[in-house]
């Protein structure tokens, strides 16, 4: 039985991590020859994907029973990537699953994986969205190393919606399969799922179970 409180404390963990590592790189004087700063460029990138996937589970309310604290933390989370406006990603994010691979769907294209992205991307991202992240990288500048604010803060976020749209719609969407989630799963491999899209490759297994959070996808594969 999964305890009420796990979705919460998950969603605090990942916050803390996300967190740390930020600060860590923004107030360290960074020695770009060596490996360590790509490989903290590239931890900062899955930690920013799984901040939005806090925020989507928010909006399936499987962060927490109190439904308060739920619209919270998914609110914060949206926020923290790249100001994202959390009662518009819920209503689009509702619209996908009721209205799954058709025209009503906010993140169904059935194009090339360009055409699909930039579609997706016009749903999600807004003109004041990118003036306010501007706005912000200038005032965070002002504080840290420009270079190491856009490596460490700016970069990942961008990079994670890549990540995020690959691994968590164009592939599990393409094609309009044909069943009833139109949507197809990686094959069984739990290190490689979560290392791609926190378990977001087992795509069916989500639209099956919507209420199922992130962490405990991997249960319906088995």
């Amino acid at each position: 039985m999964i305890k009420p409180y796990y979705g919460l404390l998950i969603a605090i963990f990942l916050l803390v991590l996300w967190a740390t590592n930020l600060a860590f790189w923004l107030t360290t004087d960074v020695d770009w020859r060596s490996a360590w700063p790509y490989l903290g460029f590239l931890v900062q990138t899955h930690l920013y994907t799984g901040i939005f996937i806090t925020a989507h589970d928010a909006m399936h309310g499987t962060v927490s029973n109190n439904k308060t604290l739920n619209t919270a933390v998914g609110t914060l989370c949206a926020a923290l990537f790249a100001l994202n406006y959390y009662p518009a990603l819920n209503r689009k994010h509702h619209l996908h699953h009721r209205f799954v691979g058709t025209d009503k769907d906010p993140d169904y294209h059935g194009g090339s994986f360009w055409l699909w992205y930039w579609s997706f991307a016009k749903q999600y991202i807004t003109w004041w969205q990118i003036l306010l992240m501007a706005i912000l990288f200038n005032v965070l500048s002002l504080f840290w190393q420009q270079t190491q604010v856009a490596v460490f803060w700016a970069l990942p976020s961008v990079l994670a919606t890549f990540q995020l749209f690959y691994f968590g719609t164009f592939i599990p969407h393409r094609n309009s399969p044909d069943n009833k989630h139109k949507s197809v799963s990686m094959p069984k491999n739990h290190f490689l799922a979560f290392l791609s899209c926190y378990f977001f490759g087992y795509h069916y297994e989500h639209h099956d179970s919507p209420a199922t959070p992130w962490w405990k996808l991997h249960a319906l594969k088995d």
